[in-house]
């Protein structure tokens, strides 16, 4: 019901966004609408799995833009082709998953003080490896460039758009079809019950951290294609529009209950409300109290819902 309400939402939105904005319904708004759903698709998606197993990931924002500045160090510093600063984009998201993993799934440490402590660390290290410097990326029209054509845009084709929903049916093959998928689901709903039919749920529990460190990874590079300077210090915030993003579309925050394809309607309800506020002519200080209120009535309907569960 909460996804159906979530798509109704992204309807009804549009349709208001149309009628009231300033050249909302252009070719321009549409791309800057797909453009501003990539990394934080990316985050979502696996900021989903982590939700559903009842846990939180509030490290995920400054990891995928540290991340990206380690690869830009990468590049600028050591010199590395352009291929293999991306691959290290990827491996340091998924060194952070991995650490997030270990510190709750073996160590015991509550989701929230884990990765709010994994924050501070992605924020501060990645930032002493760029010996807090601005990294650039190279930008369009230079030999090293051309990733940004692969990975952003190629001509006219949202290349970002691709690359999210080959990924997206990656992630949902995975939460649907394979075991990890369903003990992803099982943790969330009844992890003593996993524990006690003898599932590794320690195992398990890492395994789903450090897939959701591999797309923070793959954040990384969308954002470093989609922004050519990556600043030291930055990123906070960021994971809050992929919790965001999934609660509204009905991954509920006490764990086992969700699914990616009200994920990615979430994605998009965000990036229209971020676009169409825009072109209202409201600040961005206007977007990220609305977002704030979105998330609030998404949860609140979540609450309702699992009290009617439980009475029934």
């Amino acid at each position: 019901m909460q996804q159906i309400v979530a798509l109704v939402a992204l309807v009804v939105l549009y349709a208001f966004f149309s009628i009231f904005g300033t050249n909302f319904l252009t070719e321009g708004t549409a791309l800057s609408i797909l453009s501003s759903s990539y990394y934080i698709g990316f985050l979502a998606i696996g900021t989903t799995f982590v939700i559903i197993t009842g846990g939180i990931d509030l490290s995920s924002g400054t990891v995928m833009v540290g991340a990206a500045l380690v690869g830009g160090v990468a590049y600028n510093v050591w010199h590395l082709p352009v291929a293999v600063a991306l691959l290290i984009v990827v491996l340091t998201g998924l060194a952070f998953g991995v650490a997030n993993g270990i510190l709750i799934g073996v160590l015991g440490l509550p989701p929230f003080i884990a990765t709010l402590g994994m924050q501070f660390i992605s924020l501060g290290l990645c930032s002493v490896i760029a010996k807090v410097q601005t990294q650039t990326w190279p930008s369009l029209g230079t030999p090293d460039g051309a990733f940004k054509e692969a990975i952003y845009k190629w001509g006219n084709v949202p290349m970002g758009a691709v690359w999210l929903m080959l990924f997206f049916l990656f992630a949902w093959f995975l939460l649907n079809r394979t075991k990890l998928g369903r003990y992803t689901y099982a943790m969330g709903s009844n992890e003593e019950a996993t524990e006690l039919s003898g599932i590794n749920v320690a195992r398990w529990k890492v395994g789903v951290y450090v897939l959701n460190g591999l797309f923070c990874g793959l954040a990384g590079v969308i954002y470093a294609a989609t922004f050519s300077s990556i600043t030291p210090q930055t990123g906070n915030g960021q994971e809050m529009y992929a919790i965001a993003a999934a609660v509204i579309g009905g991954v509920s925050l006490a764990g086992g209950v969700g699914s990616l394809w009200g994920t990615l309607i979430g994605v998009f309800v965000i990036s229209i409300l971020k676009n169409g506020l825009l072109a209202m002519g409201l600040p961005v200080q206007w977007q990220q109290c609305l977002i704030g209120v979105v998330v609030i009535l998404a949860v609140l309907l979540d609450v309702i819902r699992t009290r009617r569960q439980r009475r029934g």
